[in-house]
C-alpha cells in the first residue's frame, strides 16, 4: 500500500522535526550569547560526570515513567504543556543551584521527559503494553544527539536507529522476559549506555547554558523547557515514521523519507 499525499505530507513534517532540532541555537537565542560561553565555567571531568549523570537518570527513569501512564488508552493529543510546566519547574532548582544540583534534578526532568516522551507515543497508536514500545521512548532521548562512536555518515535520523537497533531488539527480548525494572541485564545495560551516550550530548548543552552566570533559576526554567520541547519534537517525528511503518512498511517509509 503506497503512501498518500497526506501520509506524505505528515512524514516530511517527521523529517522536519527529527533532521532540524537546533537545541543549541535556540539555547543560545535564549542566553544572547554563544552557548559555548558557558564551556569554560565547567568543571574539569565534567564530560565524564555528565555522562555517568545521564545514565543514571534514564535508569532511574525507566522505572518510574512508564509505569505512571495510562496503558491500553489510545489518545488523540498528548499532554505536552503539562510536561513543560513539571520539567521548567525542576530546571529552575538546577538554575538556581548550579552543577551541584545536577544529580537531583537530571533524573526528575528526564522521568518527566520520558512520560511524556511516552504519552506522544501512545497518541500516535503505540502499545505501551509492548517492551518494543517502552525501549522505542527510551531510544528517543538518544535522538538529536551524537555518540562520540559516530563518523561523519552517521549524523542522520536513520543512521542513529540503525546504530542502536540491535541494542534495542535485544533489549526488549529481555524486558519480555524480566520486565522493564530488571535493570541488571546485559542487554539492558548495553542499550542504556547507548542512549546515554547521545542523550549526554544534550546535557551537555543545557548544563553549559545553565553554567552561565546571568541565567539563574529562572533561565534555568526556560532552558529545561526548550529542552523538554527538543525531546517531544523527537517523539512526535520518531512516533510518526513509526506508525506509517506499521501501515507501509519501514523500507517503503525510508526510501520516501529520503527523499523529501
Amino acid at each position: 500500500m503506497s503512501l498518500s499525499s497526506s501520509d506524505i505530507d505528515e512524514l516530511r513534517q517527521a523529517k522536519i522535526l527529527l533532521e532540524n532540532p537546533g537545541l543549541v541555537a535556540r539555547i543560545s537565542d535564549v542566553l544572547g550569547t554563544p552557548l559555548e560561553k558557558g564551556f569554560g565555567m565547567l568543571p574539569k571531568k565534567w564530560g565524564q560526570l555528565i555522562n555517568e549523570a545521564a545514565s543514571k537518570s534514564i535508569a532511574k527513569a525507566m522505572d518510574v515513567a512508564l509505569k505512571t501512564m495510562e496503558r491500553g488508552q489510545t489518545i488523540e493529543h498528548s499532554a505536552n504543556v503539562w510536561h513543560k510546566l513539571a520539567v521548567g519547574a525542576s530546571g529552575a532548582v538546577g538554575g538556581a543551584f548550579g552543577l551541584s544540583a545536577l544529580l537531583i534534578e537530571l533524573p526528575v526532568s528526564t522521568t518527566i521527559m520520558l512520560r511524556s516522551i511516552a504519552d506522544v507515543a501512545r497518541s500516535e497508536g503505540e502499545d505501551l503494553n509492548s517492551p518494543e514500545a517502552q525501549l522505542e521512548c527510551v531510544q528517543v532521548l538518544a535522538l538529536g544527539g551524537r555518540s562520540d562512536k559516530d563518523d561523519a555518515a552517521e549524523t542522520g535520523y536513520f543512521a542513529a536507529r540503525a546504530a542502536m537497533a540491535q541494542a534495542v531488539s535485544e533489549a526488549a527480548r529481555q524486558v519480555a522476559q524480566k520486565g522493564l525494572v530488571q535493570r541488571k541485564g546485559a542487554a539492558l545495560v548495553q542499550l542504556i549506555a547507548q542512549v546515554a551516550s547521545r542523550f549526554s550530548v544534550n546535557v551537555s548543552e543545557k548544563v553549559m547554558a545553565q553554567a552561565v552566570p546571568v541565567v539563574g533559576a529562572v533561565g534555568g526554567a526556560v532552558i529545561n523547557t526548550l529542552f523538554m520541547e527538543h525531546f517531544q519534537r523527537m517523539a512526535r517525528g520518531h512516533f510518526i515514521v513509526r506508525r506509517l511503518e506499521r501501515v507501509h512498511g519501514a523500507e517503503e517509509v525510508k526510501v520516501i523519507y529520503a527523499g523529501l
